[in-house]
């Protein structure tokens, strides 16, 4: 995805398993490339498209990760960052407000279902929730097939950002992968989205 004239800066930073702090490249926070607040003119999913919604106290964690279907990967994200947790498939409303990236895999039935929870956000039927944008894990390794990869841009232009996740291996044995250890571009993926997430509430929730 094609950051405009944003700039790669070194910034010091802490790794997501307590280590000590290291020096990584970092972007700033990306510019929204989708909708970055409801529409009124989305309706609202039928009931049967809608993920279900539960209440959760203010001020922790930071943001969640929910996965609009099941096995999208939530629980794997969560764990490599401990201001994070996976949202168990629900919206998780608060009083104060949640941040929330949506988790889907790199499939058509998973972007479907981002797509229907891109849309019940977009409806204004969710006050108080922001999404910070849309993370893609991959279902299998190499390339995407040109149709998947089309679709995937449709669904994307419903969240205000999208994030590729490669196929780590490790994962599907299940394995614990250790940070340092993740690809490259995973590690890149969620120094990104924690930036974003965490500056997310610039953005109105409706």
């Amino acid at each position: 995805m094609p950051v405009s004239k944003n700039r790669w800066v070194r910034v010091e930073t802490e790794t997501f398993n307590d280590s000590a702090p290291v020096v990584v490249d970092e972007l700033p926070p990306l510019r929204p490339t989708g909708a970055t607040k409801p529409q009124l003119s989305v309706p609202q999913p039928d009931q049967i498209d809608r993920l279900p919604r539960r209440d959760v106290p203010d001020g922790t964690p930071d943001y969640w990760w929910l996965g609009v279907h099941g096995g999208a990967g939530e629980s794997s994200l969560a764990r490599l960052d401990k201001h994070s947790r996976a949202a168990e498939h629900h919206w998780p409303q608060a009083a104060a407000g949640s941040t929330v990236v949506l988790v889907a895999r790199s499939n058509m039935n998973g972007l479907r279902a981002a797509q229907r929870a891109a849309a019940e956000w977009a409806s204004g039927s969710l006050p108080g929730i922001r999404v910070a944008g849309l993370v893609v894990m991959a279902d299998a390794p190499g390339r995407l097939p040109k149709e998947i990869r089309d679709f995937a841009r449709i669904v994307g232009g419903g969240v205000p950002r999208v994030w590729n996740v490669p196929w780590v291996d490790g994962w599907r044995l299940g394995h614990e992968v250790p940070h340092e250890l993740l690809p490259k571009d995973l590690r890149t993926v969620l120094e990104q989205v924690r930036v974003t997430a965490t500056t997310a509430a610039g953005f109105p929730a409706k």
